[in-house]
């Protein structure tokens, strides 16, 4: 599911593209590290760390990101290289089939567990003309102390 918004008076930013992938059979908690990693990254930089990425999240944010990609290059005069993912999010789903399961457990009991889903989306904009934020690496922390 592709929307174009064009953001008035935010400066920055021109327009965004979306990508939303719903009730995906990983739970949100597990997505949300992955997320946490490509936000505010450019697209190709996200590619790249999705690509090493060994969590099972990154497969499902690397058809994400490349589907937002696809959405923003409909649109003339968009270069999708120099895209920015400004929103990436893992919400809470349903629980599938909307119902508990159970396992056995000690003494003939009976253990619930629950199969959850999540909701991912996430959203890249093109910065306006001449804006190009780059994300910094961060200084590690036996270094910083030093300093």
């Amino acid at each position: 599911m592709a929307k174009n918004k064009a953001t008035a008076g935010a400066g920055a930013l021109d327009k965004s593209w979306s990508a939303k992938l719903r009730y995906a059979r990983i739970t949100a908690r597990k997505a949300r590290l992955v997320a946490d990693l490509i936000r505010g990254r450019t697209v190709n930089n996200a590619l790249e760390v999705l690509g090493f990425e060994h969590k099972r999240a990154a497969s499902f944010y690397l058809g994400l990101v490349r589907s937002a990609m696809a959405n923003a290059g409909q649109e003339e005069g968009v270069n999708v290289n120099q895209l920015v993912i400004t929103d990436c999010r893992a919400d809470d789903g349903p629980m599938l089939q909307g119902r508990m399961r159970f396992r056995p457990g000690p003494q003939g009991r009976a253990h619930p567990f629950k199969k959850l889903t999540s909701h991912l989306t996430v959203v890249v904009s093109q910065p306006a003309e001449g804006v190009v934020k780059r994300r910094r690496a961060s200084k590690p922390k036996a270094a910083a102390a030093q300093a």
